[in-house]
């Protein structure tokens, strides 16, 4: 049957052309084509002794058999494979019978030829109006309906929306939030959705009615059913057509929502729904030239992927605001990574305009993922406080800074791709001359990050002088170089930043943690210190004197005690390494002082009034600073 049915068009046609043209040889070509079609006319050899009634009774056989078939209501493929291979074997014969009769009125004007290949072409529409509707009614059950459960496609609502929807950006919401919730990690899913027992079938009538000429019929009705099987594929990922006002209009709430639920489809649609017509479509007309089935396939999705492609535009366009970037890249790799696979099933003749539009949204998103990293730096550079943050400790918008750029660090390779070129054109006026020249040696995504902290450095500059303390200001800054130092050692920052990076500002904590001692700590050693002790006119030192320094020591020691333990620092091995370089020093100069001179107090109960504190109950009460909370000690002498 395959044999008869897939007579090629340009077969025909060539032979419609020798007709016309070499008149003279027609007689061999129709006892070649009567020969095809069973006919046995052995004795013939001119084409006027071709009978016509030999033609008449096989057309009118052929007819009768194509009539009953079409008044029998049962589906050509509920009967047993020999009856479907019969029907399709006789209206195959039909149609080249009518092309016998075809070129037989070429060559001559006889009225029986024209009755007779009326009689064939009504006998082939009637059979191809029966075959249209088999057709039609093959494609609705040659794939099985897409099941949401079988595609994990979960309420999005139930999902946690902490994640993107705040500002904050504790360790807690940033370790939560994984780069693998993208589809750049999703594994293409591979469903086989085709009946593949029904194919045979839909194939052997595509080839049919196309080589009878009947191809526009059977694309229309090939495009009208997989269209419709394709919207509904749409309505099972319950993805509503969105303009983009009402997109603009929507609370950040609503809008992640929406762009989680566009994620998910979009990834199903293409890589399930769209690859099953891709393979069924390439199944069906197989043996058809390429006009045939392209066109077919960008009818069926062209209006789909349009609606999806058109929400993607909507989420691009959306304002940028820091907290819709992570949402806005998560677009932008999905789309990324769809078009390959749309590129795949799209050619490039028939599907330009899809691709093209999917190449705008591309750039848009590009363009929304520029102006919210701009967006982010202009929102720590204004970022003004009042007063000064309680306790010198790490302030918020350093973690809200370091976390989110912990977080970025996580599209290294997608930011690159989208920032790329854009080294240097910062125009923050902390960024300096040396640092644009240097840019160009750094990637992309590396020179926007360090643009970042040299931004959030310059912010915690003016932060810190809202102290009046100047020791509390060294403390301030202290504590927030190094939680950016731990950030950036402690993620994927640090392939961004470099060693060079954190050592310098390694070295910049540490200056700042000097400093802190010589402002805090410098005054209270004065008292401990030998000079002025002695009196000129004696080898004793000055009872008054003593008095003096060990009251004023007490008193100093107590205002730092007491301002200093409600201050905060944070990290654990900071805190510790700088209780013990100021006990070093200070237990150390006060325990040589009071071994040296409490001796030359007057009595006992003056050094007991004097020296209120012993070296290790200095040396215990430093334990308490930094613990961010206010403490004074007793009053009672020791």
């Amino acid at each position: 049957m395959e044999g008869q049915v897939s007579v090629g068009t340009a077969q025909v046609e060539g032979r419609c052309v020798v007709a016309q043209k070499e008149t003279q040889n027609l007689t061999d070509e129709i006892v070649e084509m009567i020969a095809n079609i069973g006919i046995q006319y052995s004795d013939l050899t001119i084409a006027e002794e071709v009978g016509a009634g030999d033609i008449e009774e096989r057309l009118k056989e052929l007819e009768k058999k194509i009539l009953l078939c079409d008044a029998d209501k049962l589906p050509i493929q509920e009967r047993v494979l020999p009856q479907v291979s019969e029907y399709l074997k006789d209206v195959n014969e039909v149609w080249e019978l009518g092309e016998v009769l075809r070129l037989l009125c070429l060559s001559n004007e006889d009225e029986k030829h024209n009755e007779l290949l009326n009689l064939a072409e009504i006998t082939l529409q009637t059979a191809m109006e029966r075959l249209e509707d088999e057709f039609v009614q093959l494609l609705t059950q040659c794939c099985k309906p897409l099941e949401p459960d079988s595609m994990s496609l979960h309420s999005v609502e139930e999902d946690s929306m902490d994640n993107f929807s705040n500002s904050s950006f504790d360790e807690e919401s940033v370790e939560a939030m994984s780069h693998g919730d993208t589809a750049r990690e999703s594994a293409n899913v591979v469903i086989d959705l085709i009946n593949h027992g029904l194919i045979s079938d839909i194939t052997a009538i595509a080839n049919l009615m196309c080589l009878c000429n009947y191809e526009k019929e059977c694309c229309q009705a090939y495009v009208i059913v997989r269209k419709d099987a394709v919207e509904e594929c749409l309505s099972v990922l319950q993805i509503d057509g969105f303009s983009i006002d009402e997109v603009l209009k929507m609370g950040w709430n609503v809008l992640h929502r929406t762009i989680d639920k566009w994620k998910q489809a979009m990834q199903v649609f293409v890589r399930v729904c769209l690859a099953r017509e891709r393979h069924l479509c390439d199944l069906v007309f197989e043996e058809l030239p390429g006009s045939i089935r392209e066109p077919c396939f960008v009818d069926i999705s062209n209006g789909s992927i349009l609606q999806l492609l058109s929400i993607g535009m909507a989420i691009a366009l959306v304002p940028p605001k820091p907290e819709k970037l992570f949402q806005i890249l998560n677009t932008y790799e999905v789309l990324s990574d769809l078009l390959v696979d749309m590129e795949h099933f799209l050619p490039e003749d028939y599907g330009s305009g899809i691709l093209t539009e999917c190449h705008e949204v591309l750039l848009r998103l590009k363009e929304s993922v520029s102006g919210t990293v701009e967006e982010f730096k202009y929102n720590i550079q204004s970022s003004m406080s009042d007063a000064a943050f309680p306790g010198g400790g790490v302030h918020h918008l350093t973690k809200y800074v370091m976390n989110y750029i912990k977080a970025l660090s996580a599209y290294g390779e997608t930011l690159g791709l989208v920032l790329e070129g854009q080294q240097g054109t910062d125009q923050s006026s902390v960024m300096e001359d040396g640092d644009r020249e240097t840019s160009l040696n750094q990637s992309p995504l590396a020179w926007h990050l360090e643009s970042v902290t040299k931004i959030l450095e310059a912010n915690l500059t003016q932060k810190s002088q809202l102290y009046n303390d100047v020791s509390l200001q060294s403390i301030f800054m202290m504590n927030n170089v190094c939680y950016m130092v731990d950030k950036v050692k402690q993620s994927d920052l640090r392939s961004f930043f470099g060693d060079e990076w954190i050592r310098a500002h390694i070295v910049m904590f540490r200056k700042h943690a000097r400093d802190y001692e010589r402002a805090s700590w410098t005054c209270v050693l004065s008292f401990l210190k030998e000079e002025g002790i002695r009196r000129t006119s004696s080898r004793n030192p000055s009872s008054t004197v003593l008095k003096d320094r060990f009251r004023g020591f007490n008193h100093a020691f107590e205002e730092v005690y007491k301002a200093q333990t409600a201050w905060s620092v944070p990290n654990a091995g900071l805190r510790d390494d700088l209780r013990i370089s100021v006990s070093t020093k200070l237990i150390q100069a006060y325990r040589i002082f009071e071994s040296r001179y409490a001796g030359y107090l007057d009595g006992e109960r003056h050094r007991e009034k004097y020296i209120k504190y012993s070296p290790d109950e200095l040396e215990e009460n430093l334990l308490d600073l930094f613990a961010g909370s206010p403490r004074s000690l007793p009053s009672q002498r020791r």
